[in-house]
């Protein structure tokens, strides 16, 4: 089992690179982000975690872009990889997020992985033109695309959300294909969806029944005739070696935790007295 970590960035506190930089030295394997382009002043989507307009976290409004915070990672870092909880690619031009994700994975040597979500705050999806009902299907259809451009020599698509003839598109990625995750409640119907269109599920924080659902996701990966097994990154548990134990054994692949926005010295203390933890915790796959 791996274990990453996660800076919900904004314009104050630790760099997103310095961040990545001190996760690097103390061990941790991924490095996240999330994304929002802006949050609208009236909503009516309720966040998941307050059931209303309320948001839990001032940091929803000052979020850095995901990619330019990653790509700062780059220089500073060599092995840790470089990931996304969560971005929302149907917010961004499809042709262009491709070429910053494959640009990103190009400089990098391969080391993204993008964590994808379907967006809860349907009001925010709407001011980029994306109806709140069709998401699941315009975020398959980017996915469709991006991957063609990332690698067909001639690569087009035709669809409801992306449409584009036979085009020219380098660099491609390092990887033969980057992973993709996706963040969103544990459900028959999530489960459904990236058993056919993903790579793996990410938690959300305040999942339950984690064990069951994991189960319930291997069976639905199966029964689409998916080989192997998903990646399933869990979100937000504490650092108590036995109830890691226990994800593992469910089929954790990584454990992600949430990193503080304070200043350095303060971030790098804490990701010591972290990793000092996780020294009794299931070993590093």
């Amino acid at each position: 089992m791996r274990y990453g970590i996660v800076l919900f960035t904004s314009d104050r506190g630790i760099s997103p690179a310095a961040a990545a930089q001190a996760a690097e030295a103390a061990g941790f394997d991924t490095f996240y982000v999330p994304e929002h382009t802006h949050i609208p002043v009236r909503r009516s989507a309720p966040h998941p975690r307050t059931g209303d307009a309320t948001l839990p976290d001032d940091r929803y409004l000052r979020t850095l872009d995901p990619w330019v915070a990653l790509a700062t990672a780059v220089p500073v870092t060599s092995r840790i990889r470089l990931a996304t909880a969560v971005a929302l690619p149907v917010e961004s031009d499809p042709i262009t997020l491709a070429k910053t994700i494959a640009s990103l994975d190009h400089l990098s040597g391969g080391r993204v992985t993008l964590g994808v979500g379907f967006g809860w705050n349907t009001d925010e999806l709407a001011d980029h033109g994306v109806p709140g009902a069709r998401r699941r299907t315009a975020l398959q259809e980017y996915l469709t695309a991006m991957r063609a451009l990332w690698t067909e020599e001639e690569a087009s698509h035709t669809g409801e959300f992306v449409e584009f003839g036979p085009s020219w598109a380098w660099p491609k990625p390092a990887q033969p294909r980057i992973p993709v995750v996706v963040g969103a409640g544990g459900t028959e119907r999530t489960f459904g969806w990236i058993a056919r269109h993903a790579d793996g599920w990410l938690t959300t924080p305040s999942e339950e029944d984690t064990e069951e659902k994991i189960a319930q996701l291997h069976r639905i990966w199966h029964g689409v005739g998916r080989s192997g097994v998903p990646e399933v990154v869990a979100l937000g548990p504490r650092p108590d070696p036995a109830g890691l134990t226990r994800l593992a054994d469910a089929g954790v692949t990584e454990v992600v935790f949430g990193l503080p926005d304070r200043e350095p010295a303060e971030v790098e203390a804490w990701l010591g007295r972290l990793a000092g933890k996780l020294e009794s915790a299931p070993a590093r796959s």
